[in-house]
């Protein structure tokens, strides 16, 4: 088992800045690769980032694509996503995944493990 917890979220003016923290335990962090999603009110959970093992491949949504950077680091057991110039459409549930194995970074269902989420709410 992997447990994961976000941190990070809260309110920020449009154009703002936010990091988000996923800090992993329970299992060697470096043998999963992790994602962000975000769900909004109404809405089903979307993709917004993902990473390999060791950080060389990432992986983004196009609606997040040039604003938002994820990166993780193993010896901390931690994963981030730092996301700038934020907009009101940014504004969700963020949460952050880890998965072993194949299949594909962009689908929810390719995941194993889940944080709680950390909400992120962008004013304009």
């Amino acid at each position: 088992q992997v447990q994961l917890v976000e941190s990070g979220g809260g309110l920020v003016q449009a154009g703002g800045s936010l990091r988000l923290s996923c800090v992993a335990s329970g299992r060697t962090f470096s043998n999963y690769s992790m994602g962000w999603f975000r769900q909004a009110a109404g809405k089903e959970r979307e993709f917004v980032a993902a990473i390999s093992l060791g950080g060389r491949s990432t992986y983004y949504a196009d609606s997040v694509k040039g604003r938002f950077t994820i990166s993780r680091d193993n010896t901390k057991n931690t994963g981030y996503l730092q996301m700038n110039s934020l907009k009101p459409e940014d504004t969700a549930v963020y949460y952050c995944a880890a998965r072993y194995g194949g299949g594909n970074y962009y689908t929810p269902s390719s995941y194993h493990y889940w944080g709680q989420g950390t909400q992120v709410t962008v004013s304009s």
